[in-house]
């Protein structure tokens, strides 16, 4: 190839081949592969943008503003306040949004609700999980919980309330980090590596509280030992004085389709106590679901 003279090669100009065909970057003499680029599934003529910007619109109140004016709204959702004002009218007609009375600002309304209805209804998982999280609630009289991974964080489909005060911030729909909770590491570790790797990039690692677990390393290690003991323990990670063992509910085929945990305050329990007593009681409910729905399960 031929340079230009008197003029240095900036290292990120492509270079062409003979016959016009980008071959990739030149940096010190090496020619580098361009990646390929993965599709972006919202380039597809089947995709409706109008449907993402409704539910940008209702995801707008994701935060803590439980009301908020339409200028807020637009912000939240990153939207122009034209396209938020058409979306929020269409959305109070339908009945998703109301106006708050003697204000300017909106909410969202009961009839969202009917799809978590209709969700939790029409879980298998859940019917079967139910006599089993709460025996377990009502033997040790602890916190239950049944949760379920969507993208990089669990969700709460199922939450039964021991015999003391239950922490209210977590309630049914409730969302954390995998990587963050028992449940979910427990989860995690009955994943393909490939997998996992891609949730922890999809995670992110902000700290809930002083003593959270960030390190990528370190949370490799611990989805690796939750996978040798079959259950994963966890303390002060997502609220303080919180100690939380988790186990995973898998398929047929050893997969984890979902995390049971059992949630206990530091004021009445020890990390030691919880890996003794409690341990053993998300194991043997997460393998007793696991071959009531499935058939089978694989340790």
């Amino acid at each position: 190839m031929t340079r230009t003279a008197g003029r240095k090669p900036k290292a990120e100009e492509a270079v062409t081949e003979p016959g016009g065909t980008a071959a990739g970057v030149t940096v010190a003499g090496v020619t580098a592969e361009p990646e390929a680029r993965k599709p972006d599934p919202r380039d597809s003529s089947l995709f409706v943008g109008s449907t993402e910007k409704t539910f940008q619109i209702l995801h707008a109140f994701d935060g803590p503003h439980r009301q908020m004016p339409l200028s807020e709204i637009a912000r939240a959702a990153n939207l122009d306040r034209s396209a938020a004002q058409r979306l929020v009218y269409t959305l109070e007609v339908l009945g998703y949004l109301r106006r708050v009375h003697g204000t300017r600002n909106y909410a969202l309304t009961p009839k969202l609700l009917q799809f978590s209805y209709n969700y939790l209804r029409a879980n298998e998982l859940i019917e079967k999980a139910f006599p089993y999280l709460l025996d377990i609630s009502r033997s040790v009289g602890e916190t239950t919980n049944l949760q379920e991974l969507d993208g990089a964080e669990i969700v709460f489909v199922a939450r039964f309330p021991g015999k003391h005060l239950v922490n209210i911030e977590f309630m049914v729909g409730s969302r954390l980090p995998a990587y963050y909770t028992a449940s979910g590491t427990a989860i995690l570790s009955r994943l393909s590596e490939e997998e996992r790797e891609d949730i922890l990039a999809r995670t992110d690692l902000r700290p809930l509280t002083p003593y959270t677990v960030c390190d990528p390393d370190r949370l490799r290690a611990r989805v690796r030992e939750a996978g040798e003991k079959g259950y994963a323990l966890l303390i002060n990670e997502t609220v303080m004085g919180d100690i939380s063992v988790g186990a995973a509910i898998t398929d047929e085929h050893g997969r984890a389709v979902a995390g049971l945990s059992i949630s206990v305050p530091a004021t009445r329990w020890t990390p030691e106590q919880v890996e003794q007593e409690l341990a053993r009681h998300v194991q043997v409910a997460a393998a007793s679901i696991s071959v009531h729905k499935f058939g089978s399960y694989s340790r």
